[in-house]
């Protein structure tokens, strides 16, 4: 069950199309399941350097532990101009945006090179604006959306059997489902948890 859970947030790992290159530097903005899932891949691909992005000290610390090279809290850090710092100004090559959160797309914009990529893996509340000048006349960027897909489950699956992601540090709750209401109680306070998930 926990297996399948993970293999749930794993699923678009055949979209390889955005996915990074060998020197890449990639950041994933957002380290929850789906981003810490997302690092994992990335990882695989290996890339120059992988920076991850978090506002909870739980989940920058799981980051670390699952393949980033750097974890940065943007409560904290000036993220875009550490990772301006950290490319010599050059900016990331690659931004894989997956908080729902407004900001995260403008710094995403903000931090990747000219002609680099910008894949998008989340769900908003409402409308997000952008300077579309930054993606066309100023950086000319590829823009990527990723979801979840029925068909990519086997590919999660045999990623998670093989060991090459683990799902089990990023369920850290599990609940009996006549606990539902703690359980969304956790999730939805987030401070301790990244998945909490419902046993029947």
């Amino acid at each position: 069950m926990r297996v399948l859970a993970a293999a749930n947030t794993t699923q678009s790992s055949d979209s390889s199309s955005w996915l990074p290159t060998f020197g890449d530097v990639v950041v994933l903005g957002g380290l929850g399941p789906l981003g810490l899932l997302k690092l994992q891949l990335v990882k695989l691909k290996n890339p120059k350097l992988i920076i991850g992005l978090d506002l909870r000290e739980k989940r920058l610390k799981l980051g670390k532990e699952l393949g980033a090279d750097i974890v940065l809290n943007p409560l904290e850090d000036d993220v875009v101009q550490r990772v301006m710092e950290i490319t010599d100004g050059y900016g990331c090559d690659v931004y894989i945006h997956a908080t729902g959160e407004p900001e995260g797309v403008i710094q995403g914009l903000q931090m990747i090179r000219k002609l680099g990529t910008y894949v998008e893996f989340s769900v908003f509340t409402e409308p997000t604006t952008v300077d579309w000048s930054i993606i066309g006349d100023r950086k000319e960027l590829d823009i990527y959306g990723a979801h979840l897909s029925p068909y990519t489950y086997p590919l999660a699956i045999d990623l998670l059997v093989k060991g090459l992601v683990q799902g089990e540090p990023i369920i850290t709750h599990s609940f009996p489902l006549e606990q539902w209401e703690e359980a969304f109680a956790m999730a939805e306070e987030g401070t301790e948890s990244v998945k909490v998930v419902l046993v029947p």
